[in-house]
């Protein structure tokens, strides 16, 4: 029987993108995968794990923060904190980078270049306002400026940028929406502290976060993009920070394979879920625009497995004093005496919160991968 030209070429194709994957290897830069994507400009909403440098100029706190001096920043190539809360370069970093793009600017930076997009995300962020978490006893001790408050700031560029001629201007543009959420439930679970082993009331969070994040892709859509990224959460059950305030008196049971509190990651895969189904009731509801799933967790789980590999440290903090996970919140990193390690390529976490420039690297090439064929690329 025989075979069809045109089938023959997607099967070559098939193997030849297999082949391209399967060669890709460590870098200082992202593999440039996703450049086959041919995006000109990249927007990016979220918290800490996005920012490169709002937080620290939107008030003199966040000013007088430790992602605002060294250590963060000291593999950056000036080897000067620059706002972003690692040791180096973040995920948008990497995109931006596989992209064939700039950097990405802090949208507070007043004398930056926006030509290729723009950054709106801030350290500490919460998808819900102040005002809405304070309703479910949570506060947040760093930033008002929420997913609304981010938005705001998309739609005032914007109207500089493009004026009524957005569509046109944003239709070969990148949006990520997020990640975002996640400290809406780190805030939760850390200021209840014995209580976070009774996660109901923190799970009421979990669909107005996820419902907040929808809002802001439709609001996003509203102002013209065509091409949307909607990350979910990391297994925060993983992080030091958990790990030393839950980890060191719970049970053998209490851990997954990877010595990861399984309570704390299935509620991560809780709220994925949910943004997942949330995402397809988007998608349906606006065919003509690309929204995808940014699988946060899947990559994470990656990084562990392949950090092992290689002989990363994988829950122990780079930066930081004392414990099993070198992670004390109260000498934190950037604090006077906590000491940074030689190395912090082999290490998988920065601070104990964030993760290093290495394993930021390490991700965005597996999710490029991914996200190479749910955006369609290779079309």
């Amino acid at each position: 029987m025989g075979v069809k030209g045109t089938s023959i070429g997607a099967v070559f194709f098939v193997i030849a993108s297999a082949l391209l994957l399967l060669s890709l290897s460590p870098s200082t830069d992202a593999s440039p995968l996703l450049s086959a994507c041919c995006f000109d400009q990249v927007y990016q909403l979220g918290d800490s794990i996005s920012d490169t440098g709002n937080l620290i100029r939107e008030s003199p706190l966040g000013a007088a923060l430790p992602f605002a001096r060294n250590p963060y920043g000291q593999t950056f190539s000036h080897h000067e904190a620059t706002g972003r809360c690692s040791d180096g370069l973040l995920m948008i970093d990497y995109f931006a980078q596989a992209l064939g793009l700039p950097l990405l600017n802090p949208i507070k930076d007043t004398k930056a270049n926006f030509e290729h997009g723009a950054n709106f995300a801030v350290a500490g962020a919460t998808a819900l306002s102040s005002a809405i978490l304070a309703r479910h006893h949570v506060r947040n001790p760093v930033t008002n400026s929420s997913l609304d408050v981010q938005l705001q700031w998309m739609k005032d560029h914007f109207h500089k940028f493009c004026h009524n001629d957005c569509e046109r201007k944003l239709q070969n543009a990148l949006f990520m929406v997020g990640e975002i959420g996640g400290n809406d439930y780190n805030y939760a679970f850390l200021q209840y502290l014995d209580e976070a082993r009774d996660t109901l009331r923190i799970l009421e969070l979990v669909p107005l976060v996820v419902a907040k994040i929808k809002h802001a892709v439709e609001k996003v859509i509203s102002f013209g993009a065509r091409t949307i990224v909607v990350p979910g959460n990391f297994p925060m059950g993983c992080l030091p920070i958990y790990l030393t305030k839950f980890g060191l008196e719970s049970e053998a049971d209490e851990f997954d394979e990877n010595h990861c509190i399984w309570l704390l990651n299935s509620f991560a895969t809780f709220h994925n879920d949910h943004l997942k189904k949330a995402i397809a009731e988007l998608q349906e509801k606006y065919p003509y625009v690309t929204i995808v799933y940014g699988d946060y967790y899947a990559a994470y789980e990656q990084l562990l497995n392949l950090g092992e590999t290689e002989g990363m440290l994988l829950q122990k903090a780079c930066c930081g004093v004392g414990g099993l996970y070198n992670f004390n919140e109260t000498r934190m990193c950037g604090f006077p005496g906590v000491k940074v390690c030689r190395d912090p390529d082999r290490y998988v976490s920065w601070d104990g919160i964030h993760l290093t420039q290495e394993a930021y690297r390490m991700i965005v090439d597996w999710l490029q991968a991914d996200l190479f064929w749910k955006l369609r690329c290779h079309h």
